[in-house]
């Protein structure tokens, strides 16, 4: 939607949550020196500052990364700590990487890099923050491009599919929408981010994700506190299809970090 922007919502603990995965696929990927391919269907404008008036007003970057950063619940090794690292020490202390930026953080030349924004500020400031890693970025609908690329070159890679949910239609299709470019690109690692909302409608459609018996597939949820009186948001699920050997690591140490201290 055009009136989605997310520097209200940028670093909250769903943000924690799907960077943090997608930080160790792309860091798992990237050990091989084969090139791969990155696509992202719904990717803002790549770069937020966390001290905007719109990420001050809703506080859910405070109850977010800043917490978590406070609290150092990633060690300086792991790969979303490696990328904030490297966004901050060009952009400034307050600077939070959205998605794009954290890949072109982590990637290397060899790389292709591709991104679709539709809402036109969200697009010019996504083409900017991304003009130095040489990145694709396309006013497009996303599931359009994905359409139009995959399989991509390389062929090795990462699709991620992170919508702004702000039509309830996006739930129902969804899973058609991903069987489709799976079968596309049937070697391609698929992630789909979606929120846990306190009226559960994740749920149909991630059982219909699962009927769908997609290869080396892993659904992954946390949960937590809504940032603020109010706030519908109380989680977060990651369902990723190909997913990398050794996720179940990342996934258990995750659920130690948002069940031990997210609550609290």
């Amino acid at each position: 939607m055009l009136s989605y922007q997310h520097i209200y919502h940028a670093g909250n603990l769903a943000d924690v949550h799907k960077h943090a995965l997608l930080a160790w696929i792309l860091s798992y990927l990237a050990k091989k020196d084969k090139p791969l391919s990155y696509v992202e269907t719904h990717s803002g404008r790549g770069l937020y500052q966390l001290d905007a008036d719109e990420a001050v007003r809703t506080g859910e970057a405070a109850a977010g990364i800043e917490r978590v950063e406070r609290e150092a619940w990633f060690g300086e090794e792991h790969p979303l700590a490696r990328a904030l690292a490297k966004v901050r020490a060009q952009y400034g202390a307050k600077a939070y990487p959205g998605s794009p930026l954290i890949a072109a953080s982590l990637l290397r030349p060899q790389d292709s890099l591709h991104f679709a924004e539709l809402h036109p500020r969200e697009h010019a400031a996504l083409r900017k923050a991304l003009t130095p890693f040489g990145a694709k970025v396309y006013r497009q609908d996303g599931f359009e491009l994905a359409q139009s690329l995959l399989p991509p070159t390389p062929r090795r890679g990462m699709l991620l599919i992170d919508p702004s949910y702000e039509v309830k239609a996006d739930y129902d299709r969804l899973p058609g929408i991903i069987a489709k470019l799976h079968r596309k690109w049937n070697v391609g690692v698929i992630a789909l981010w979606y929120p846990i909302l306190t009226d559960g409608r994740h749920k149909p459609m991630v059982e219909a994700l699962k009927r769908q018996n997609l290869p080396k597939a892993v659904c992954h949820e946390v949960r937590f506190p809504a940032a603020r009186e109010g706030h519908r948001m109380v989680g977060s699920g990651m369902f990723v299809i190909n997913a990398p050997f050794g996720i179940e690591d990342e996934t258990a140490a995750l659920d130690a970090l948002f069940g031990q201290r997210a609550a609290r």
